[in-house]
C-alpha cells in the first residue's frame, strides 16, 4: 500500500535510505529527511506491507536545468529503494508512477531521473518503466597540488 510519509516515519525509513546512500550517515539523512518533508516541491512516498515499510521513492519539482528537458517546471525522481525480498512485485513501478502523477498535478510536463554510471540495475528499472536515456556524464576532480 502507498502512503505519503510523515515525520513519525523518517526512522524507519533511514534504515532503507542507508541501503542506496551510502555516503551519508543515519544523523545526515534524519536531517535531510526531515528538511525534504517541510518543503511543497518535494514529496516521499512509502510502500508498506501490513507491518513495515519495504520500499520509498522520492520526489521533487525542479526549476533549475534538468538534463535532457525542454520545460520547467520539471518532475524529479531522486531516488527509489525496495528491500529485496519484495523485488519483482512492481512495487518501484508503482510508487514512481505515483510520484509522476503528484508532479503532473503540480504543473509538470515532463519527469526525468538519473543514476549513476555504473548502476546497471537501476538503468535497466529506468528504462523498463518507461525512461530513456538523454546523456551520461562523468566528473572529474583536480586537486591542488599544494595539499
Amino acid at each position: 500500500m502507498i502512503k505519503e510519509c510523515s515525520t513519525k516515519d523518517i526512522h524507519e525509513l533511514v534504515i532503507l535510505a542507508q541501503e542506496i546512500y551510502h555516503n551519508s550517515s543515519k544523523d545526515e539523512l534524519i536531517e535531510e529527511f526531515r528538511s525534504y518533508l517541510n518543503q511543497s516541491n518535494q514529496q516521499i512516498l512509502l510502500w508498506t506491507d501490513v507491518t513495515e515499510i519495504v520500499g520509498f521513492a522520492q520526489f521533487s519539482i525542479r526549476t533549475d536545468y534538468v538534463e535532457g528537458t525542454h520545460s520547467s517546471p520539471c518532475g524529479y525522481l531522486e531516488g527509489v529503494f525496495v528491500k529485496e525480498t519484495y523485488r519483482h512485485q512492481k512495487i518501484a513501478k508503482k510508487l514512481v508512477q505515483q510520484g509522476q502523477h503528484w508532479t503532473e498535478v503540480n504543473g509538470c510536463s515532463e519527469f526525468a531521473s538519473d543514476c549513476e554510471i555504473d548502476n546497471v540495475a537501476s538503468l535497466s528499472f529506468h528504462q523498463k518503466i518507461g525512461f530513456k536515456e538523454v546523456s551520461r556524464t562523468i566528473h572529474f576532480l583536480k586537486k591542488d597540488k599544494k595539499r
